[in-house]
């Protein structure tokens, strides 16, 4: 009996582990072509509430609503539906939102299919609007523009730290031991200075250093990696992103949205 149980339990384990490891795969159709997803298993809350609504059909009739060339486009609103010429839309649904499930390996490369969420302001805690969804379009950045973007974010940060490192009393020290030029002692104190502001920069998570895997993608593929870190992305597109780009490339009215109308039918593929 005993070992039927232990049988049995590893019959359900297998069966559940095999379940975590299905890729499921959406496809998003449009009026303007396809675009076939797939959502990633370590952002379960967001793939299972997407695959629900998909189920219900909540997406479908929908439209991309918001559209910015060289950043995103937006769409799954209820509010879309059926929408007027010239109305404003894209209002989010309270009784649909998720924790934040943000995986600092996921970036926003163009393609990523990502969650949108209310400001900080009101939402410290980060819960996603998964009543609709983002598409990143992005550009293709250079080594350059990159490391303009660390220096960007990292050097108000260094300076504040040298300003509580460096004080007017360790400065008039240094001051004098270069007056009596004792080179030993001054180097000593300079070093440690130096190693205290690294130190701090390091723990410092504010502070902004692009990993390999981002340089890669952001110089390939592109993307908007101002967005990395502050909202969930819960899959990724693997087929179809010229139709992102017709989309992206529409001309839109003062509130983002595209003058034709591009309609959403969310399809489950596996």
């Amino acid at each position: 009996m005993r070992y039927f149980l232990f049988f049995i339990s590893f019959l359900l384990i297998g069966s559940f582990n095999a379940q975590a490891q299905i890729e499921h795969q959406v496809e998003i159709q449009t009026n303007l072509g396809n675009m076939r997803f797939k959502l990633y298993n370590d952002t379960p809350k967001h793939r299972d509430a997407f695959l629900q609504l998909a189920r219900e059909g909540y997406y479908n009739g929908t439209l991309f609503y918001r559209v910015i060339q060289n950043f995103l486009i937006q769409g799954g609103s209820k509010s879309s539906r059926n929408a007027e010429p010239g109305k404003r839309i894209g209002y989010g649904s309270p009784e649909h939102t998720v924790d934040d499930e943000i995986i600092l390996d996921h970036i926003h490369k163009k393609g990523a299919l990502c969650a949108p969420r209310q400001p900080d302001e009101v939402n410290p805690f980060k819960q996603s609007d998964i009543s609709q969804f983002y598409v990143v379009k992005g550009q293709v950045l250079t080594e350059g523009q990159l490391d303009t973007m660390e220096m960007a974010v990292n050097r108000p940060i260094q300076k504040k730290i040298t300003k509580e490192v460096f004080t007017p009393d360790i400065r008039q020290k240094l001051k004098q031991l270069k007056t009596e030029k004792k080179v030993a002692e001054f180097r000593e104190i300079a070093d440690k200075i130096k190693q205290d502001i690294d130190a701090k920069m390091e723990l410092n998570p504010d502070v902004l250093v692009f990993t390999e895997a981002q340089r890669k993608a952001y110089t390939t593929v592109g993307g908007y990696p101002d967005l990395d870190g502050k909202y969930t992305i819960f899959g990724e597109c693997i087929s179809g992103f010229d139709v992102i780009d017709k989309i992206a490339a529409l001309q839109t009215d003062e509130n983002n949205r595209p003058r034709t109308d591009v309609k959403i039918t969310v399809k489950i593929i596996q």
